[in-house]
């Protein structure tokens, strides 16, 4: 029987690919969006509304899930956004929505199958996470503070779950040509001081997407991942990752000089 997976975020970037790539495989697929209609008809997988902004949208979920399939397999959670700018620059409210989004959104998705996932003592939840949510960079604070805050609280419920057979694993995927600059949200105000370093963070950010690798990467690795019955916890995927994690864990001075030299260039 084809396992039925719930894929938060599918009408574009990864979220897009995985769902297409998972149906390809057999997989039933289930998709969501905040506006479904408007791609329904482009994919070969069924679609339901969802707003990760919205509770009583999270709170439906499961009823309108459940009309669809009668069993749910797999759990990736993928919607998100990216709120990007100076630190100094971006409105605590804009901060928020990031982690009322990217961080409370995942978290009550994830809340909203845990009772079904335990009933059945069986499921697994895939969170795409990214590598910024284990190694900072300038320009995305707000993002890669949602990333960790994700990461911290998977780690932890991988723990809680283990005796009800649920796997618990994230996906940290590296800079990959996907539209998450495209849909991505930045303050309006800019502080003079911060010039000099915005010019040299836009170089810096045009080369990082000039030479992004396929998104197709991150797809296979997530296949990877559910075919497997107990995956590990964290699965970085991109060129680069392992350096990164190796210098954040052994010599983060040395990382950090790194980057302020690719600044400066």
């Amino acid at each position: 029987m084809s396992k039925n997976i719930l894929i938060t975020g599918a009408s574009s970037g990864f979220g897009l690919l995985i769902a297409n790539g998972l149906h390809s495989k057999g997989y039933n697929v289930i998709g969501t969006s905040r506006n479904p209609e408007k791609i329904q008809s482009t994919v070969p997988f069924k679609m339901i509304s969802l707003d990760l902004d919205s509770g009583q949208s999270i709170n439906t979920l499961p009823e309108r899930l459940f009309k669809e399939i009668g069993q749910l397999d797999i759990l990736i959670n993928n919607a998100g956004f990216l709120v990007n700018g100076i630190a100094e620059e971006i409105p605590i409210e804009l901060g928020r929505k990031q982690f009322e989004t990217n961080f409370w959104g995942t978290i009550k998705v994830t809340n909203a199958m845990l009772p079904h996932f335990r009933k059945q003592k069986l499921g697994k939840i895939i969170t795409v996470g990214s590598i910024v949510g284990l190694v900072s960079f300038p320009n995305a604070s707000y993002y890669a503070a949602s990333k960790h805050a994700l990461e911290g609280y998977f780690k932890a419920l991988r723990y809680e779950l283990d005796e009800f057979n649920i796997s618990v694993a994230m996906i940290e995927p590296s800079a990959f040509k996907t539209s998450i600059l495209d849909n991505s949200s930045a303050p309006i105000a800019k502080i003079d001081d911060y010039d000099s370093l915005r010019t040299r963070i836009e170089k810096f950010t045009n080369d990082l997407v000039k030479n992004a690798e396929d998104p197709a990467l991150v797809t296979a690795k997530i296949l990877k991942v559910v075919k497997i019955d107990k995956p590990k916890f964290r699965n970085i995927v991109g060129k680069g990752t392992s350096t990164l994690l190796n210098l954040q864990h052994f010599a983060y001075g040395v990382l950090e000089k790194n980057v302020l030299k690719q600044l400066n260039k």
